[in-house]
């Protein structure tokens, strides 16, 4: 897994520099407020024209969105279904019957049949994410534990976050900044959710490529882009 210490703190996209700075927190718990903590952390930090970037697991927790594995008891289609996900280095995405589990129930089973399918066609072909496309979002945001996951999350399973956008306008309105709900792993991402209608979220999104706030137990679920 990857740590931020390994990671660089510039990176040009199109021709313009931007630094990123990690920022590490408390451990976000379910019972903080995420603007709260994203405020007390980034206020010595933040400048004019600097884009906030927060976590959207750190978000899903302070929604009571991370579920303890032992709660979650998996179908038999559960079981079957995730012995037949592709496992990648950036995670177990649907890949244990918890996580598939959690997917059945967010997306429906219909859907997920009907996704499965067609990655299982897809696959004959070496067309690759078919699956994530058709299950969604909600699909794709789902986060299972991994021997590095920092705990107690270790032992949880955490659902994408609800309402990116508006939380994005929350944290924005008590920074008095920009702010971007972003789903990035080390193969990659996507902006969730976005304080201000101008912001350019392919371009956040090629700014963050290389996962800044790393992948492991950092404890880094917020982060700043500034330019130049």
């Amino acid at each position: 897994m990857s740590s931020n210490d390994n990671k660089q703190l510039e990176i040009t996209v199109d021709g313009v520099t931007y630094t990123r700075q990690a920022i590490k927190t408390c451990l976000i718990e379910s019972h903080h407020n995420i603007a709260e903590v994203v405020a007390q952390y980034t206020k010595e930090h933040i400048q004019k024209n600097d884009i906030i970037f927060v976590s959207e697991k750190a978000v899903a927790i302070t929604q009571q969105r991370a579920l303890p594995l032992k709660e979650i008891k998996p179908r038999k289609l559960a079981y079957f279904l995730s012995s037949h996900v592709t496992k990648t280095p950036a995670g177990i995405g649907l890949g244990m019957p918890e996580t598939m589990e959690m997917a059945l129930r967010e997306c429906g089973v219909i859907r997920i049949l009907f996704a499965a399918a067609c990655g299982a066609i897809s696959k004959v072909f070496k067309i690759k994410g078919v699956f994530y496309i058709i299950a969604g979002r909600k699909a794709a945001s789902i986060d299972g534990p991994t021997a590095n996951t920092i705990p107690p999350y270790n032992q949880y399973v955490v659902l994408g976050p609800k309402n990116p956008n508006m939380v994005a306008k929350e944290i924005s309105h008590v920074t008095n900044s920009k702010v971007a709900i972003v789903d990035i792993n080390d193969l990659g991402g996507v902006i969730l959710g976005i304080s201000h209608s101008n912001m350019d979220k392919p371009q956040i999104a090629k700014i963050l490529k290389d996962n800044p706030l790393g992948q492991s137990r950092e404890q880094t679920p917020v982060g700043i882009i500034r330019k130049g």
